[in-house]
């Protein structure tokens, strides 16, 4: 006998049927596409003039579509492009530029580095258009040694064209080129060089070039009209003294003029914050004007001296995630540092998101895009700045400062970064505090052999986790502390050291020297291994910097080749005490 369904129970089935088939669609759409696209092919220089290249390329393929390139110039996102060709500008004469090209597709993955091309800007003498190829009789004969092979930086062949040389030079991975090596800049016209095939004539020479053209005098060339070329060679300094000027410090009369600026390089203006439409504002109006404005006289007594407006910090990171999530949100916050950097009168910005993914104070914004989204937000920053500073003829700084934890080199794309960023300042303290359960150290350089009651970690481990992400040394300022954290009624055991208490604060370096260095009743001791002094008094504990571990830092600061020590933060130490010791040592 037949059964059959009611009129119920067949929409029942029906649904049914329905949930089934969107479930199986939707696990299919949520699978993302990681699939990078292939990398741009056959990069050249078709058109050299004394301030412009225009290049050109082989598009890239990829599954899903290729959305656009991203250009850049001596290891530097310069701009990018939706079709094969892109012209640079603002270029300097008789300058030599390497240039390569990333692909990217519309889920967002980025193709490996193309092949480099190095191209030398023509002279002004010789400033008319050549495309490569044409004819261009002002050519002389020169060698530059490029990474290992010799390549011709300005070689006339016998057509009187520009001559295209290649040697071996692929980039590697998702980083900049592996080659780091300068070509010489020519003497006359332009040239190009890709670099991808070792048996292409790297180092020929043409037998028919000696040590002149054979061609009448140039004429005395036309000084260009207009702003002078851009100067946007990313910062390569070694050394670097950089300091954090806390704005409220002002409260207490440590005014910007009052910071020794021969020796701090670079100093770093805390804080702006960001406000609900994902723009920087001033984060103490009544105060901050009257701050920029001493930092600018400082600036005209000191040429060398660069400040930054830094932005966020601990308090104000809560908006960095919104405002990093989509291309719209991006764009205005990148438009509005540019904006309130220009504004003010600052040489860069310096990005204080605490922190990508986690952490941080409870209710900040944030998510697991971060991770990606951090890198998408420094690399729209960066092209922001070398717009304006193609624009004013010069160089915008950009670092950003990130803690000394493996969580934050796991949320954040650091071999990245490292492309976008001048220097990074990783904030090698506050390795235990107030938040702790027993007495420890603020900033042990090293990890001791000590029994301890809870966790260990040091600068050393926290340095060697960021260079094994693929941050370069070079590119790593670390952080020294002008500051301690004071332990009250600790158990008078150990001296001190890893011992219950019943509460804790910061204390400046200044009120240390003031108030306890002095006091007979502490006695001063030093861990030969985590090479830091605490004081101790039979019921307080301090743990804090002074001259001795700075010195002992700073020593491993060049052993490693980092790129200098950053100061948290200036007031702390308003007599110079612990400035003096690290430029004294660092220089």
């Amino acid at each position: 006998m037949k059964r059959y369904l009611g009129k119920k129970q067949r929409w029942t089935v029906l649904l049914i049927m329905i949930l089934i088939v969107v479930s199986g669609f939707s696990v299919f759409a949520a699978k993302p596409d990681k699939k990078a696209p292939t990398a741009p092919a056959d990069v050249r220089a078709s058109t050299v003039t004394d301030t412009k290249v225009q290049l050109a390329w082989n598009a890239s393929s990829d599954n899903v579509g290729v959305e656009s390139y991203d250009i850049y110039k001596d290891n530097r996102l310069v701009g990018s492009s939706k079709t094969t060709t892109y012209e640079t500008n603002g270029l300097t004469a008789e300058t030599t530029y390497k240039f390569f090209i990333k692909a990217k597709d519309l889920s967002g993955n980025i193709s490996k580095s193309s092949n480099i091309v190095t191209v030398t800007t023509k002279s002004l003498s010789a400033a008319g258009t050549t495309p490569a190829g044409a004819l261009d009789t002002a050519d002389t004969g020169t060698a530059a040694v490029t990474g290992e092979n010799t390549v011709r930086t300005s070689d006339t062949d016998q057509t009187g064209g520009t001559d295209t040389d290649t040697q071996t030079d692929q980039a590697a991975g998702n980083g900049g080129p592996a080659d780091s090596g300068q070509a010489g800049s020519g003497t006359g016209g332009s040239n190009t060089s890709t670099e991808a095939n070792p048996s292409a004539g790297a180092g020929s020479t043409d037998p028919n070039q000696s040590g002149g053209t054979g061609q009448e005098p140039a004429a005395e060339p036309v000084k260009p009209v207009g702003p002078n070329p851009a100067v946007v060679a990313m910062d390569t300094g070694t050394n670097r003294v950089v300091g954090y000027y806390a704005a409220w410090s002002s409260y207490s009369g440590y005014t910007p003029d009052k910071i020794d600026t021969a020796k701090v390089e670079y100093i770093n203006y805390a804080f702006a914050n960001i406000g609900s439409d994902y723009r920087i504002t001033l984060g103490y109006p009544d105060i901050d004007p009257a701050n920029f404005a001493r930092l600018n006289a400082l600036k005209k007594s000191n040429p060398g001296l660069k400040t930054l407006i830094s932005v966020g910090g601990w308090t104000w990171s809560g908006r960095f995630s919104d405002a990093a999530l989509t291309e719209s949100s991006r764009n205005t916050f990148a438009d509005s540092c540019v904006e309130f950097m220009v504004k003010y009168g600052f040489d860069g910005v310096d990005i204080d998101w605490e922190y990508p993914v986690g952490g941080g104070m409870a209710g900040n914004g944030k998510r697991p895009e971060d991770k990606q989204n951090f890198t998408l937000l420094m690399q729209k920053i960066r092209e922001r700045l070398n717009a304006r500073g193609e624009a004013d003829g010069r160089h915008y700084l950009l670092t950003f400062a990130g803690a000394a934890t493996d969580s934050f080199v796991n949320n954040t794309e650091l071999n990245k970064l490292s492309q976008y960023v001048d220097f990074a300042n990783i904030m090698t303290y506050d390795i235990h505090g107030a938040w702790d359960s027993y007495t420890d150290f603020n900033a042990p350089l090293y990890q001791n052999n000590d029994v301890v009651p809870h966790y260990k970690w040091s600068i050393d481990l926290a340095v060697n986790s960021w260079l094994n992400a693929g941050f370069p040394g070079r590119q790593l300022v670390m952080g020294i502390p002008f500051y301690g954290y004071l332990y009250n009624a600790a158990v008078n055991s150990n001296n001190g050291l890893y011992q219950s208490y019943s509460g804790s604060a910061s204390i400046s370096y200044a009120n240390i020297v003031g108030n306890y260095l002095s006091n007979p009743q502490f006695v001063r001791y030093y861990h030969e291994q985590s090479e830091v002094p605490w004081l101790f008094n039979g019921s307080t504990f301090i743990s804090y910097d002074d001259e001795q571990s700075i010195g002992a830092k700073v020593q491993f600061i060049k052993n490693k080749g980092l790129g200098g020590a950053m100061i948290w933060e200036l007031s702390q130490d308003a007599d110079g005490v612990l400035l003096n010791s690290l430029y004294g040592n660092i220089k």
